[in-house]
């Protein structure tokens, strides 16, 4: 596999997190899980060569070849493979909670662990673009297309300040601030805030920053930060019980067994 980051335009890189082209030979080893674990962020994939196939749970989702795949943010591991054994290409734009809301203007909770067909939840917009992209020859200039798009989007919509003020509590402290401090800090309810992230993110302030906090083992993992293990991880999980509850939620197994595991798919995106 060969991984392509891309950097986003500015009018973009306070709400994208990531743009990425993969390449790969074919369908990925056997071997490999294959596993996606949540990461807070919404996805739109374009399947440029082969589609893909995402499952989450029961539900299997086929991103046709030169479709466009909506993917809901999520507190559920989800698994994905090339369709057919042959040449692959695809293009993943990562969004954060500060973008989802804004740039796609829908109800976060309604997207909650399911992935679309971009058409069928944006209509006629998302048609016009899938279009134009596959009338597009040039990876770069698919990618400008994609980008043109998201910041017409962004235009048309206003920012949530509380939501934003809290995302940004949030993020600075990796997913440690408690919902208490976010009612002393805002000076609206614990139920007040709950509604208002579960309509712009899609969980609630305490399951979003859970996954917050675990995304800092799981990275550290994929990037093989073993100061991380020896220093930081009971700074993000009470205990031991505390930290395997979670991973479990995250990933569908227990510690032991995932590192038994190959996951080559699931960790490239966050390998240093």
């Amino acid at each position: 596999m060969k991984l392509q980051l891309i950097e986003p335009r500015s009018e973009l890189k306070p709400y994208v997190s990531k743009i990425w082209v993969l390449e790969s030979d074919g369908r990925l080893p056997e071997e490999d899980m294959k596993l996606i674990v949540p990461n807070g962020m919404v996805k739109l994939v374009i399947p440029v060569k082969n589609g893909l196939i995402g499952k989450y749970d029961k539900c299997i989702h086929r991103s046709k070849e030169g479709s466009i795949t909506l993917i809901g943010i999520s507190d559920a591991p989800a698994i994905v493979d090339i369709e057919n054994d042959s040449p692959h290409c695809n293009i993943g734009i990562e969004f954060s909670a500060l973008g989802a809301y804004r740039i796609f203007q829908l109800r976060q909770f309604e997207l909650k662990n399911k992935i679309f067909d971009f058409e069928d939840v944006i209509g006629t917009q998302a048609r016009h673009l899938s279009e134009r992209l596959i009338n597009t020859d040039a990876i770069e200039n698919k990618i400008e297309q994609i980008q043109s798009y998201l910041i017409n989007q962004l235009s048309r919509s206003s920012p949530d300040l509380i939501v934003d003020y809290c995302l940004g509590q949030i993020a600075d402290t990796r997913g440690l601030i408690t919902v208490n401090e976010l009612e002393r800090k805002t000076g609206f309810s614990s139920r007040w805030l709950r509604e208002k992230f579960t309509d712009k993110v899609g969980l609630s302030p305490k399951n979003f920053s859970s996954v917050i906090r675990f995304m800092q083992f799981y990275e550290a993992g994929a990037s093989e930060n073993m100061d991380f293990f020896k220093s930081e991880l009971y700074t993000y999980f009470h205990d031991q019980a505390h930290f395997i509850k979670d991973f479990k939620r995250f990933t569908g197994m227990a510690p032991s067994k995932f590192m038994k595991t190959d996951n080559e798919f699931g960790h490239i995106f966050y390998k240093g």
